[in-house]
This record gives structure tokens, sequence and C-alpha cells, in this order.
């Protein structure tokens, strides 16, 4: 099984250095949230910074799999809002993350994002779809993939199941666009356990990535969640993506939570 880190767990650290200690804790790779790139316009960092990045993380040893948390910088955007001006401008940056992905060597964005696909009005659902369509589309360009990702009711009011996300991405679809599982948002706001609905969803082929968490929103190993189920239901749906460990809740510390989350990950497992 293939496991990256989340990098906002170590963004206090140097990049070189968070894709080193990634490395070193037994990382397969890194998945990256611009906004620890640039904390105001990560979609328009220069080519070379890209082609830096990309190089300093292969040869640390952890490259770059994946973004994800992609509309949190710039401030203000929004894939539901109504006014030409700020869909324009999202539909922008959208499209622009894309194609930094592609030159930091990512395969897969996730696009979770809670609060910048609120629906409260009519037409908002509606233009929440046009704009993952037309991310699946650039997506598929870069041969990439671009997921929706479920958010259980606490975080957002738009595909808030991996059942909803499922219906939304196949009415879609669009090429390049699926959705994913996040265990803890899973835990907070599925009927069903985690290893259920990937064993459900996974044969699809709409699931095509994985977060790692607790429903405590600690890491791995730091909760009431047991993994073991997860990846047995990933290895009997022969699932081929990456997973990444994504906790929200850093304890005691970023470092720390990434090498406890990993080293409970890999004794997992072990044969």
């Amino acid at each position: 099984m293939r496991i990256s880190l989340c990098n906002e767990v170590v963004a206090a650290l140097p990049f070189a250095e968070q894709a080193r200690l990634a490395a070193a804790l037994g990382y397969d790779g890194l998945e990256v949230a611009p906004f620890t790139l640039d904390a105001e316009a990560p979609h328009l960092l220069p080519a070379a910074r890209r082609a830096e990045l990309r190089r300093i993380a292969r040869e640390e040893g952890a490259p770059i799999t994946s973004l994800h948390w992609l509309l949190l910088a710039p401030a203000g955007l929004s894939i539901t809002n109504a006014d030409a001006a700020l869909r324009a401008r999202t539909l922008d940056v959208m499209q622009r993350l894309v194609g930094l992905a592609a030159d930091l060597g990512a395969t897969l964005l996730v696009h979770g994002s809670p609060k910048q696909r609120h629906v409260a009005a009519d037409g908002d659902a509606v233009r929440a779809e046009e704009a993952l369509a037309l991310a699946g589309a650039w997506a598929a360009q870069h041969a990439m993939t671009y997921c929706l990702e479920p958010l259980d009711a606490a975080q957002t009011n738009w595909a808030r199941t991996v059942a909803e996300a499922v219906a939304i991405v196949s009415r879609i679809a669009s090429p390049g666009l699926k959705t994913m599982l996040d265990v803890s948002a899973a835990g907070n706001g599925e009927a069903e356990p985690a290893a259920d609905l990937l064993r459900r969803f996974v044969p699809m082929e709409w699931i095509a990535h994985v977060h790692l968490n607790d429903r405590n929103r600690r890491g791995p190993g730091q909760g009431t969640d047991r993994f073991a189920p997860v990846f047995a239901a990933l290895h009997e749906t022969r699932y081929a993506g990456f997973c990444a460990v994504e906790p929200f809740d850093y304890h005691p510390d970023g470092p720390t939570s990434a090498a406890r989350a990993i080293g409970y990950l890999r004794g997992i497992l072990e044969p």
C-alpha cells in the first residue's frame, strides 16, 4: 500500500525537510496543500519554483503524489456563488491548480474545501457540478484525476456522503473526475463503516483516493477507529491508488503525529 503524508502536518518545516522527514518515516510521498507553498497565490507559482519543488521532493525520497485543500488560497473563492466575477476567478484558480499539480508531478487533486462549496440558493448545486465538470476535463488533459471529496454534514451541506458524491460524479461523467473516501468524514457522517463503503464503491471505479484519519480528527492510531478493516477492504477490492495520512489535530505536534501514524499503519500492513 502506497501512503503519502499531507504536508500541512509538518508545514512549519522548510519544504526540503518536509520531504526528507516523510521519506525517513516511511511515507511514499507528499500530498501537498497549495497554501503551504504560497499563502496568497499558489496557483501563480513561477515555473522555476515548481520545477525546484518537484526536484526537491523527488531527491529527498518523497515525490509529490497529489494536491488537496485546493481553494483555501487565494481567499474568497466559491464554486457555488452566482457572482460572475467571483466564479470566473474561482474557475481560473482551479484550472491553474490543475496545471500546478501537473508541473509538480502529481497525478491527483482532492477537492474538499468545504467552505468554498456551500449551497445556499437555487442554482448553487448546478454551478458546483459545472465547475467540477470543467475540473475533470482539465485534469484529463494532463492524464490526472480530480476527486470530489465527500465531507460530513458538520463541514458542508453539499456532497456529504460517498453515495452523494458518486451520484454527482457519475451524473457529470466528465473524464478525469472521480470521488474518494475520507475515513474521518465517513466515521462522522456515514451510516456504514468505511470498510463497507470501500467494498461497495471501489469495484465501481469511482473511488480514486483515500484519506486516513480518525473520526476524532487525529491521525490513525490516535482514536477509536481501526484501520486494519480499511486496509483489508482495499486489498480485497484490489485498490491501486494512494492513501494519504491527513490528521487535523496534530497531537502532540506535527512530526510526532506523522511518525505515530505511519508506524501504526505499517504495522498493520506487515504480513
